[in-house]
């Protein structure tokens, strides 16, 4: 028996497919959690934090996005290997080994950033100093969306349907990677960028160490978002029911509307709290397009520069991508 699982192959690889050229995008755009941010900006940004009169429940209010945005780079770097055992395709295969190196690489940053300007920003105020994996920081919606994608993705461990891989891929690659990731980078950007865009936050502080680091991140996720809809589409052109993607989705929706919507015990006090319903607002008008894109088979999927441009600059590190 042949060591390939494609016997029929001359050469390795195919250069001219879509997964290798998003696998030579990630290495050519390869950066360093540790050394690529430089250590002065985040003194900086746990400086200016130090200096400014934030309150303690909207320090917390940041630390609880920053906590999400970990617990989710480190949840969906453990949830991917059942992809890449699933396909049988080299290039993928390939192209998802850098997508789980990039997915380490953001859980180390989050940490870093925890570390660094977090915890010595809540000493030196006075505030209770709290762990990035405190309960507290995780509501209902957010695990059950997690628990809804690790249990997607080992799914495909059992079920080597194309419905079964449809359905991981829209929980991973479009529902979380796309919708909820991209709508707390939007939000980052709102209240921490002086270029971001206007969701109500009051005297926000410029900390552009998260807004550079978030940069990179993000130009990360915009292969693994085009990545995801690219394989959902051919898919669909395939003869899987389109219908699997939209419902799938619009079942995800509550879930990630949940995780970033309004939170009952949020500060009110109106200096620098964003507005959640807008943050709801764009991750639905985000998903709506994203179906729009996927169920239909003569529609383009952004070129990968466009997918992982970040903008004029650091400051629009989270620019969108459609």
């Amino acid at each position: 028996m042949s060591r390939y699982s494609d016997s029929t192959r001359a050469h390795r690889l195919d250069p001219e497919s879509f997964a290798s050229g998003y696998f030579r995008n990630a290495v050519y755009r390869h950066w360093d959690p540790y050394e690529d941010i430089p250590q002065e900006l985040l003194e900086q940004d746990r400086e200016r934090l130090v200096e400014s009169d934030i309150s303690e429940p909207l320090f917390d209010g940041l630390r609880g996005t920053l906590a999400a945005f970990g617990a989710g780079e480190e949840a969906v770097t453990e949830d991917l290997a059942p992809l890449s055992m699933r396909l049988d395709d080299v290039d993928k295969q390939l192209f998802v080994t850098t997508q789980i190196y990039e997915e380490a690489k953001h859980t180390a940053f989050f940490d870093r950033y925890w570390r660094a300007v977090v915890d010595p920003v809540a000493e030196t105020k006075g505030f209770e100093v709290t762990a990035p994996t405190d309960d507290r920081y995780f509501g209902e919606g957010y695990e059950e969306l997690f628990d809804r994608t690790e249990a997607a993705m080992e799914t495909l461990l059992e079920d080597d349907t194309d419905e079964a891989l449809t359905r991981a891929y829209c929980h991973y690659h479009l529902a979380v990677e796309s919708v909820l990731a991209q709508t707390g980078y939007y939000g980052i950007q709102a209240g921490y960028s002086p270029t971001g865009p206007d969701l109500g936050a009051e005297g926000g502080i410029h900390l552009e160490g998260l807004v550079e680091g978030i940069g990179y991140i993000r130009s990360d996720e915009g292969r693994h978002v085009g990545f995801g809809m690219h394989e959902v589409q051919r898919l669909v052109g395939e003869g899987v029911d389109p219908d699997i993607v939209s419902e799938t989705l619009a079942d995800l929706l509550p879930l990630v509307a949940d995780a970033v919507g309004p939170d009952p015990n949020a500060p009110t006090d109106g200096r620098g709290g964003l507005d959640p319903n807008a943050l709801v607002e764009y991750a639905s008008e985000k998903l709506a397009r994203r179906i729009e894109v996927i169920t239909d088979t003569t529609a383009e999927i952004p070129p990968v520069e466009e997918l992982v441009s970040i903008g004029a600059g650091t400051d629009a590190g989270v620019a969108d991508d459609d």
